[in-house]
């Protein structure tokens, strides 16, 4: 099984600290930010930060969903950890100052992929994918912090 990786980042135009607090904040802000590859949204336990329970199904195609199950850390200033307990799925959010009123985000999920030719595959297009859902939610997020 190999790692598979997908980063996806964008500079936005409102303070690291109000971009983070949105990110962060899964009972309210979160949601919004959702496309619609994600559905049966639901905080389960905390929802703001670190000690947040949240599940929510991913379906990056057609044939793939995902029922996620994520616990949230924050193991660092300016850093929020999803981790899957449903696989070994784990997304990282890292925003930071990028001058003055802007912040750089950056998402990044890792996960290990499946072996054989299914794992070529799952790491050749897969990064894609999910990068091009990312970036929905990045602009859904600089969307709702630059008003």
């Amino acid at each position: 099984m190999a790692q598979v990786e997908a980063t996806t980042e964008r500079v936005v135009a409102a303070d690291a600290e109000d971009v983070f607090d949105a990110v962060a904040d899964y009972s309210g802000t979160r949601a919004k930010l959702l496309p619609e590859h994600f559905s049966e949204y639901e905080v389960r336990e905390g929802g703001d930060g670190e000690g947040t329970l949240v599940h929510w199904r991913l379906q990056a195609t057609s044939k793939r969903v995902r029922d996620c199950l994520l616990e949230v850390t924050e193991p660092t200033d300016g850093e929020l950890v999803e981790k899957d307990r449903n696989s070994s799925m784990v997304t990282t959010w890292r925003v930071t100052p990028a001058g003055e009123g802007k912040s750089r985000v950056v998402v990044t999920t890792v996960w290990n992929g499946a072996g054989g030719i299914g794992g070529f595959f799952e790491k050749t297009f897969a990064p894609k994918g999910l990068g091009r859902i990312y970036d929905l939610v990045l602009a859904k997020l600089a969307a709702e912090v630059e008003k």
